[in-house]
C-alpha cells in the first residue's frame, strides 16, 4: 500500500477544480516554471542546485535526472533522491494525486544508486530501494526493495539473485 494521506472536500466540490484551495497559485506558478527551465538544461549540476534551492527537493550528490524529467509540479518538497541515482528520459514523479472526490500527498523516497527508466510514471507513496533498476516505461505502483529490477505496466518486481 502506499503511503499517501487523504483529504476530502466537503459536498460537491471537485479537488482538482478547487485546486488553489489546496496549494498556492503562486508557488505552483514557480515551480512550474522552474521545473520547464530545469527539463530543457543540459547539466545536472544545475538542474540539482534549482531543484534543490528553489523547490526545497533533496537530491544526493552524483545524481542525474535526465532531459524532460518532470518532478511534481506542487509538492516537489516531497521527492527525496538518493546519491549516484540516475532518472531517465521523460519520467514523471508525482507526490500528489487528485481524483474525484478527494486528493492525496505522499512523499517519494528513491535510495542510491539506482537506476530508473525513461519514460516512467512514479506514483506518490513510494519508495524505491537502494540499487533497485525500474526499466523504461514503468508504472511504479507500489514500492520497489532494494537491489530488485522492475518493469511494465501492470509492474512486476524481480528480486536480483547476488550468487554467481
Amino acid at each position: 500500500m502506499r503511503r499517501t494521506k487523504r483529504y476530502r472536500l466537503e459536498g460537491d466540490k471537485n479537488p482538482l477544480f478547487h485546486i488553489y484551495e489546496t496549494v498556492s497559485f503562486w508557488k505552483t506558478f514557480k515551480n512550474t516554471v522552474v521545473i520547464e527551465i530545469s527539463r530543457f538544461t543540459p547539466t545536472a549540476r544545475l538542474k540539482n542546485a534549482l531543484y534543490r534551492r528553489l523547490l526545497r527537493m533533496n537530491i544526493g550528490e552524483g545524481s542525474a535526472l535526465a532531459y524532460k524529467v518532470v518532478p511534481d509540479i506542487m509538492f516537489p518538497e516531497h521527492i527525496v533522491i538518493g546519491t549516484n541515482t540516475i532518472i531517465g528520459y521523460n519520467t514523471t514523479i508525482l507526490a500528489h494525486e487528485y481524483l474525484t472526490d478527494e486528493y492525496r500527498i505522499g512523499s517519494v523516497v528513491i535510495g542510491d544508486n539506482v537506476m530508473i527508466g525513461a519514460n516512467c510514471t512514479v506514483l506518490p507513496g513510494i519508495e524505491i530501494g537502494d540499487g533497485a533498476i525500474v526499466s523504461a516505461m514503468t508504472l511504479v505502483n507500489r514500492d520497489v526493495p532494494a537491489g530488485a529490477f522492475a518493469g511494465g505496466n501492470p509492474m512486476v518486481i524481480k528480486p536480483v539473485s547476488t550468487k554467481s
